[in-house]
């Protein structure tokens, strides 16, 4: 699932499920927790600052708080 309770039926948005978000690699660091995020769009904020992408109007990158 993406996050929605299914058997909420008032609207489609996002409910109350969290969707675990796994980062690894060489340049990031061990062990941190990012606790709940505000907004699956800050995956995105992330990435995009990542690749050097700018002008997202929403989402908070996590980015420094991943990278060695």
């Amino acid at each position: 699932d993406h996050g929605c309770d299914p058997t909420y039926i008032a609207h489609t948005d996002h409910t109350r499920e969290y969707v675990p978000l796994l980062v690894t690699g060489s340049m990031t660091k061990p062990g941190v927790n990012l606790g709940a995020r505000e907004t699956f769009a800050d995956i995105g904020a992330t990435a995009a600052e990542y690749l050097g992408v700018s002008g997202l109007k929403r989402g908070t990158s996590f980015l420094k708080e991943i990278l060695l």
